[in-house]
């Protein structure tokens, strides 16, 4: 895309003029007598449409406004090189990674990462959707559009007349190009060239600082007719995804793992960390055992009544002895339940051998939790202190399988509106209200945030539709801030910019 975006070809000689794709055609003394000059063309892999109908007004309103335009894009120049200085420098670092001429940055290689490549559902992995589709193609358009009105308001700023506006399709990616008067360019300045070729790398920086700024204000923005801050809203559960049958459109994510979930970031942002939490303590268990992690895990009290009816003898060789129907749970080593004894020594455990309990994780999740596995874990001190009869019992996991609570209100109006102002208590379990209930899941916690779609705002009125709304207006500018600061960057490129001649303008 970015080839064709960048066609300030019509900025080379006559020479080479004379064989281009698109011919620069001199500029004809009315506007209808240009338009009927041209030539558009029609192939196999492009297409284009060329039209000179705003010619007129673009120029009129660029001479209109020259001085402050001229400041403007002066400011632009500034930052067209600063930003080709730094591509320069990023791909130099990146060349010497690849030669091992110095270590590899994580940091510099997660944040440009996340700023070129950091769109939406790519970062996980997953394939894209059609609607996603959709968003690429508007805020391509959004992002050639503002890249090429800032090469012609630049232009038509500097007394160079336009000669054409055309858009065409490359395949399948759409883009457009505006044509200058060749005469008048070679007869300007070096520095008024250098403006009009900087001008689109400046307005894609200003459209992604504009993006940026509405993300930030759109709670704001939208305040009168949404509310946020109070959870995400389910927009949609597929009949593919693992909660299908568990949410439906309307419910309200209050909490995961009894830590507040205010919005869908923190949705996706708290399951990856559970993700990467049991990740890390599977790969330190098989160099240190079970026995070390059992202390870090996510744990219920269990009354000794029902353990004792629930217990099953397990060997390393047996792991899976519970009924379909129930879940396994293993006892939690704690200093602070020491005084309890289940029949199971130190020496069994460190041997593979341990006491396994069966249990319904409907009637488990009503109980009183323990052990340091639920939420951030911000406080340093053992939190797997039970009553005197119970234990700290803790699922077993197999790896890639993370245990997690989800808790959620209905959409009645009462569940709606309720503040959540802290966590989750630490008995709540199934609510048998209205407001909703809490359930268990158990498996790829990654794969299943983003199996739903969420938004962070709550319409206070209207039909079920409005909801859409704001997630439509916050992926668009998700969207368009990604895709106008990769073609800002591309365009940046020391290669790019030696073709178009800037570098051999500034020697002369």
């Amino acid at each position: 895309m970015e080839v064709e975006t960048r066609r300030i070809r019509r900025f080379v000689n006559q020479q080479i003029r004379s064989n281009n794709l698109l011919p620069l055609h001199a500029p004809s003394s009315s506007s209808s007598s240009s338009s009927s000059q041209l030539s558009n063309t029609i192939s196999f892999w492009y297409c284009d449409y060329k039209f000179s109908s705003f010619n007129k007004h673009l120029y009129h309103f660029g001479r209109r406004h020259a001085n402050f335009f001229r400041l403007w894009f002066s400011i632009g120049l500034g930052f067209a090189l600063s930003a080709m200085l730094a591509v320069t420098l990023i791909l130099l670092w990146e060349l010497a990674t690849a030669l091992h001429l110095c270590g590899e940055s994580n940091k510099l290689r997660s944040l440009t990462n996340a700023l070129l490549f950091g769109f939406p559902h790519l970062q996980s992995g997953l394939s894209l959707s059609l609607a996603d589709a959709g968003y690429i193609c508007i805020s391509t358009i959004i992002s050639v559009f503002v890249h090429e009105l800032g090469h012609a308001v630049a232009a038509t700023s500097e007394g160079i007349q336009i000669e054409y506006i055309a858009v065409f399709i490359a395949v399948l990616f759409p883009g457009a190009l505006v044509a200058f008067n060749y005469e008048l360019l070679q007869a300007s300045q070096h520095l008024t060239a250098l403006r009009v070729y900087s001008a689109g790398i400046w307005h894609n920086a200003v459209c992604c600082a504009a993006c940026g700024l509405a993300l930030f204000l759109l709670p704001v923005l939208l305040f009168p007719f949404y509310s946020s801050g109070h959870g995400p809203m389910v927009l949609d559960v597929p009949p593919t995804s693992p909660l299908f049958g568990y949410l439906v459109p309307g419910d309200v994510i209050q909490s995961v793992d009894n830590v507040p979930i205010r919005n869908a970031q923190e949705w996706l942002t708290l399951n990856t960390l559970t993700y990467d939490i049991q990740l890390r303590n599977v790969n330190i268990s098989q160099h240190t055992g079970d026995l070390g992690v059992l202390n870090k895990r996510k744990g219920y009290c269990v009354p000794s009544i029902v353990m004792e009816a629930s217990k099953i003898t397990n060997f390393p060789e047996n792991q899976h002895v519970c009924p379909s129907e129930l879940s396994a749970f293993v006892k939690i080593l704690c200093s602070d339940n020491i005084t309890l004894d289940d029949g199971q020594s130190e020496t069994d455990l460190s041997n593979g051998r341990w006491n396994m309990y069966c249990l319904n994780a409907k009637d488990v999740v009503k109980l009183d939790k323990c052990g340091d596995g639920w939420g951030l874990a911000t406080s340093k001190r053992s939190s797997c202190s039970c009553s005197q009869d119970e234990f700290c019992l803790a699922p077993i996991q197999e790896p890639g399988m993370v245990w997690v609570e989800i808790t959620y209100s209905s959409p009645s109006h009462e569940c709606l509106h309720e503040e959540n102002t802290g966590p989750v208590s630490k008995t709540s379990g199934p609510k048998e209200t209205n407001c909703g209930a809490t359930f268990i899941f158990v498996g790829d916690v990654i794969s299943m945030a983003y199996s739903i779609q969420l938004t962070s705002y709550l319409p206070h009125w209207g039909p079920k539709i409005v909801a859409y709304f704001p997630n439509f207006i916050e992926r668009i500018l998700i969207w368009t801030f990604h895709v106008s600061l990769a073609l800002a960057l591309l365009n940046g490129l020391p290669v790019e910019a030696k073709r178009l001649g800037v570098l051999e303008r500034k020697l002369c």
